[in-house]
């Protein structure tokens, strides 16, 4: 049977990353966070921690680490009479559903720290089936073994670009010969959404002049300022396209691109209101299966 106060004190040190910041949100000392953690250690038969600065998990500490948010989060349903501290919920999701809809649903949850990690919709399903994260957005359908999958709808993006770049490259129209020179954004080297829609148009065709632009508002800033096109989500550059600050590169030819909701089934009953809340704001803000092109 694992000690839990040792598995609290792991997650903590993993959290901070620091032995020492750890044992002041814990109210103890240094010597008996390192003793806890020691001693955990010795009961797996293996490292958890990498002592660095910062500190970072090994596989089995950061497996061991989620285990005790889950654990927490499980007790904090259990009753609403108990006082206790707030739980934490990791979660896996993709930067544009951060940027665009999911913050409204998850500011009623007061009691829960959140912890989110960011990945392409394509991988971020990785982290759940990893064991590293309680529930996901992915745009993969089939959950990972063990856990549960909600349709949540399509985020709908635009290929869009200033007024300005589109005449200076695209003054003959939005061809295959003059989208392979004009440069293109693209979000990391996961990202696949320009490709797969220059791919879907057009077919097969060489790679762009590309731009790497990790940040979904950065990402838009740079089609505003003519750095490239790129394909924004609709929800974020409505209001631009409304304006005509910002231009689609072919009208009516958007990109969906369908999410879900997963979470493990043991910790279903704990994460039910944050699925009720996550779905209530995607059925706002992503266009509804039956729609989506």
């Amino acid at each position: 049977m694992l000690d839990y106060t040792h598995l609290e004190t792991l997650a903590a040190v993993l959290r901070s990353g620091s032995f020492e910041v750890a044992a002041a949100q814990l109210g103890l000392t240094q010597s008996a966070v390192s003793q806890r953690i020691r001693h955990l250690e010795e009961r797996i038969g293996t490292a958890l921690v990498n002592r660095a600065q910062p500190c970072t998990g090994t596989a089995a500490g950061l497996r061991l680490a989620h285990h005790a948010e889950d654990v927490a989060l499980l007790e904090s349903r259990l009753t609403d009479t108990l006082p206790r501290p707030a739980a934490r919920l990791r979660m896996a999701l993709n930067a544009d559903s951060l940027a665009t809809w999911v913050l409204p649903a998850l500011a009623p949850h007061r009691d829960l720290l959140f912890d989110l990690v960011l990945d392409d919709q394509d991988h971020s399903a990785d982290w759940l089936k990893r064991g590293e994260v309680s529930g996901a957005i992915t745009g993969t359908a089939q959950p990972p073994q063990g856990c549960n999958s909600v349709a949540l709808g399509a985020l709908r993006y635009v290929a869009t670009a200033s007024p300005a770049f589109l005449a200076r490259h695209f003054a003959h129209g939005v061809t295959p010969q003059a989208l392979a020179q004009a440069p293109m954004l693209t979000f990391n080297r996961k990202d696949r959404l320009q490709l797969n829609w220059l791919h879907t148009r057009f077919g097969p065709m060489p790679m762009p002049p590309t731009h790497l632009l990790p940040s979904t508002q950065g990402f838009a800033e740079a089609a505003l300022l003519g750095l490239g096109w790129g394909m924004n989500p609709e929800p974020l550059v409505r209001p631009h396209l409304a304006r005509g600050t910002l231009v689609p590169l072919c009208p009516q030819a958007t990109l969906d691109t369908p999410l879900f909701w997963q979470t493990s089934r043991m910790m279903a009953p704990a994460l039910a209101p944050v699925t009720r809340s996550i779905r209530d704001a995607a059925a706002t803000a992503l266009i509804a299966p039956e729609q989506s092109t």
